[in-house]
């Protein structure tokens, strides 16, 4: 299994409304980022990802699951972009945020520091399961 991070703009995609797509989750769409792109096409079918909210709040606040793997992405037209469908797990107790993880010396490698820009980005499992229990989970899922 892999882990990973996604990022929306809470106004334009919240965790919430991540959560009110159910168990069926939805497409992971509107991504159109080269190296984005690619880091799904290696996703798998139950791997795990931290949802991150990002511009103002700029927080990990919940955990989804891979429940498609890569495929056409729906709002592109060009037929080039291409996503994967994610649901909602469960939320982090305790959200994180990116001052959280910045300050911690422990996550100074995790590309959410190097490179906070990058929407869909990978995670260790190392990282996975620290900031899994700085978020207030007692067993990483």
């Amino acid at each position: 299994m892999a882990y990973w991070l996604i990022k929306s703009e809470p106004g334009t995609w919240s965790w919430d409304d991540q959560v009110k797509c159910g168990k069926q989750g939805t497409e992971w769409d509107g991504v159109r980022n080269y190296q984005a792109r690619n880091n799904m096409k290696a996703m798998k079918q139950g791997d795990l990802g931290f949802f991150y909210h990002s511009v103002n709040e700029k927080s990990i606040v919940g955990i989804v699951k891979v429940v498609k793997e890569v495929h056409p992405d729906s709002t592109d037209t060009t037929g080039k972009w291409e996503c994967v469908d994610v649901a909602a797990v469960r939320d982090l107790p305790t959200p994180i945020t990116l001052d959280d993880v910045k300050a911690d010396p422990r996550l100074e490698e995790m590309i959410l520091v190097k490179n906070s820009r990058l929407s869909v980005q990978p995670v260790t499992a190392k990282e996975w399961k620290l900031i899994c229990n700085l978020g207030g989970l007692e067993k990483a899922p």
